[in-house]
């Protein structure tokens, strides 16, 4: 299944009458104007995607900052946005694709199988000179009939021990992963025996992904090959999902650690490491040290 559509694709297929569900996911960690941005100027025809409340239940210490919704939940919301059986979908944001991942990631994890992130997002948009729309979009209700459970993920439990017959990717960024900041989450560090991957390495400088080969270099070089069982998490779940789109595109495929470090990082009885190597052998029991500041990559 191919992963991007690049914007003159789009473009095509809009201007050809094929039926396309736009997803605008327009969120960025500690920012609220998102709904306002896009009010302000979307892709023509596309539905605004609130992730806190649609694509994530109730921040619970015990399952993240951002644990997916119910099945229900999140079909209901598809269906809200006018999603129907067989219909494509594309989803799209103004940071990347980083939060537009998040829907990505849902929507093939519910089994739509047609679902593609905008490479570069509204900024490709724009700069193939097309036009935007502005005003909230609210298309007829849809029936889509969503699973749950077509792409890998694990447990807590399970991240724990990854490192020990797989690759486990931390998606942030790499002042958090070494402990040296963390700006939102109870301990500072990363998960024993994980990797630092930044979400912000799969991007070119206009923010459309690497091409595939370059994709494939970079996580070879951070340890894995075609056989290897790779897993992923960063601060909330999030991020993450842009590594998995971008593993896919180089021709793996991982698992998402659903509740990430927030959740990783809220029982004291889980270790945490810290500096730029998986594990730090000074540490012993809970550690970490936090600070109000730092970079919030790796949602």
């Amino acid at each position: 299944m191919a992963t991007l559509m690049r914007a003159s694709e789009l473009h095509k297929r809009l201007e050809s009458g094929e039926h396309t569900v736009l997803l605008d996911v327009r969120w960025v960690l500690g920012r609220t104007d998102g709904h306002d941005e896009y009010l302000d100027a979307h892709v023509p025809g596309a539905v605004f995607v609130d992730l806190p409340t649609e694509l994530a239940d109730h921040a619970q210490p015990r399952l993240g900052r951002h644990p997916l919704p119910s099945p229900e939940h999140f079909q209901a919301a598809a269906r809200r946005w006018g999603i129907n059986d067989a219909d494509t979908v594309v989803a799209y944001d103004n940071s990347g694709s980083m939060a537009a991942a998040r829907v990505w990631w849902m929507l093939r994890n519910a089994g739509v199988e047609s679902v593609y992130l905008l490479d570069g997002g509204l900024a490709a948009w724009r700069a193939n000179g097309y036009a935007t729309q502005a005003g909230e979009v609210r298309p007829a209700v849809g029936n889509v009939s969503l699973g749950d459970g077509s792409m890998p993920a694990i447990t807590e439990h399970e991240a724990a021990q990854w490192h020990r017959n797989g690759v486990l990717l931390d998606a942030r960024a790499g002042e958090r992963y070494r402990g040296e900041v963390e700006p939102i989450d109870p301990k500072a560090g990363h998960i024993p025996g994980a990797v630092s991957a930044p979400t912000t390495a799969n991007l070119t400088g206009d923010g459309t992904f690497l091409p595939a080969h370059e994709l494939r270099r970079r996580f070879e070089e951070l340890g894995l090959d075609a056989s290897s069982n790779v897993a992923v998490y960063c601060g909330s779940g999030v991020t993450a999902s842009h590594e998995i789109a971008a593993l896919e595109i180089a021709g793996y495929r991982a698992a998402l650690f659903p509740g990430s470090f927030s959740q990783w990082s809220n029982n004291d009885a889980n270790d945490v490491a810290v500096g730029s190597e998986p594990f730090d052998e000074d540490a012993e029991g809970p550690s970490g040290r936090s600070t109000a500041a730092g970079s919030s990559v790796g949602a």
